[in-house]
């Protein structure tokens, strides 16, 4: 009966009105998605850290806070704001999340303050006047010269140089009387989060993504928990804390006993994926070697852990092409940071015409390992027999990015190979089997 007067009500309004109502942000939002205020309403804070699981609403709330900002009007208003920069980990996630976003901030305003969007110039114009741009973390120099009294620092925790483009921002925070920021981010171990939240001019939240069940499906809801409750990417992706403790692991051997097989199926792609050590002692890393293949199935399978263990660069190589012949293998993926150029010369002096790809760590070992870790909790990875050594180092795997105090060399290769094969575009040139 509420809900029919409800939606009679509504049929007598004109579309102005109506749209006025949809996009009336302190009427829907939740107590956590506005600006917390002293007793006297006051917005004291200089930073407002919004750490959150995912679809928590983060993304909402910072770009309704800009937009009061902005217009002056709203939740979060406080005093306006004229000069507004707008960081994202690339230009094309702030424009693609921030700006244009299905929670961006082209999608939340009415029309009669609607802002336009000057691509060219990688900003927003609101017809008040005041002026947001759009930055890339991947340059904190570009926040040399410029100016504001308001910023949006959106998913912080998954940028490159987070400390850096930190320090930028606040000799670019000059103008006002008050200027602010607010950060929305899946939180990570990472010290430039604890520095920010310890600081006495921060206000720091957390929203669980439970908190925004009413705008997400059900059934991600429970598919989520009934794959990673109780792991560390539950606590992380979920309930929006900072997993720090050296108990927590990305990956569970149940994941694994769950989807190990005997024998892969038919394999469309099959790539030799190689994490080279920087030197060739005993003492040294090894040289992380798996091999692995994409099915008909979409899935992927690891069919064999060849690391190697303080060996020259001819010996590993040799036993990378070894792999790469023995499975007849589409390419080989080699991580480049450490030896640049010559990881490939020393590989193309084995066999000259195997096809190398070469990837380079622009993120943490942590970061990097987490996609491929919920790969598995979905039960898209298969192991083909039993890789135990690997298997150890995988479920060893802490949130510093090590195992036991050293280079998880083994997992490296690995992420580097499931990356290629399922998060990646490459196309599989044909099927085969084993």
């Amino acid at each position: 009966m509420r809900n029919g007067r409800i939606r009679q009500d509504l049929e007598t309004l004109s579309p102005n009105a109506v749209e006025f109502i949809e996009k009336d942000w302190p009427l829907w939002a939740r107590d956590d998605q506005t600006p917390p205020v002293t007793e006297d309403g006051e917005e004291s804070w200089r930073v407002w850290m919004i750490l959150g699981g995912r679809g928590a609403g983060k993304t909402r709330t910072g770009a309704e806070w800009v937009r009061a900002r902005a217009t002056g009007r709203g939740h979060g208003s406080g005093s306006r704001g004229r000069r507004i920069a707008l960081i994202g980990e690339t230009l094309v996630d702030a424009r693609r999340v921030m700006v244009e976003g299905v929670s961006g901030l082209l999608a939340i305003h009415c029309q009669d303050e609607q802002p336009e969007f000057q691509a060219a110039k990688n900003q927003l114009v609101w017809p008040n006047g005041a002026v947001a741009q759009l930055f890339s973390a991947e340059d904190p120099n570009s926040l040399r010269g410029p100016q504001f009294d308001t910023a949006w620092c959106d998913e912080l925790a998954k940028w490159r140089d987070p400390e850096a483009v930190w320090d930028m921002l606040q000799f670019a925070l000059r103008l006002g009387e008050a200027p602010q920021v607010v950060v929305t981010t899946t939180p990570r171990p990472l010290p430039i989060l604890q520095t920010i939240m310890d600081d006495a001019a921060t206000v720091t939240i957390r929203v669980e993504t439970a908190k925004n069940a009413a705008n997400l499906s059900p059934r991600f809801i429970s598919e989520v928990r009934r794959r990673y409750q109780g792991t560390a990417l539950w606590r992380q992706e979920f309930l929006g804390e900072i997993v720090e403790d050296q108990d927590s692991t990305l990956w569970r051997r149940d994941w694994i006993e769950e989807q190990r097989t005997d024998q892969a199926p038919d394999l469309a792609t099959i790539v030799v994926a190689v994490d080279p050590p920087v030197t060739a002692t005993k003492a040294s890393d090894s040289c992380g070697i798996i091999v692995a293949g994409l099915g008909e199935d979409r899935r992927a399978y690891v069919l064999a852990d060849c690391t190697l263990q303080g060996r020259a660069p001819q010996v590993w190589a040799r036993a990378v092409i070894a792999a790469y012949q023995n499975y007849h293998a589409d390419r080989v993926v080699a991580e480049v940071n450490q030896g640049g150029d010559l990881i490939e010369t020393v590989l193309k002096s084995v066999e000259s015409s195997a096809p190398i790809k070469k990837v380079r760590a622009t993120r943490g070992k942590w970061l990097r390992a987490e996609p491929i870790a919920s790969l598995y909790a979905e039960g898209r990875v298969a192991h083909v027999g039993r890789l135990c050594a690997l298997e150890d180092q995988m479920c060893a795997f802490r949130a510093d990015g090590r195992v036991s105090g050293r280079s998880p060399d083994r997992v490296d290769a690995l992420v580097w190979a499931l990356t290629d094969l399922m998060l990646s575009s490459g196309a599989a040139p044909m099927v085969r089997t084993l």
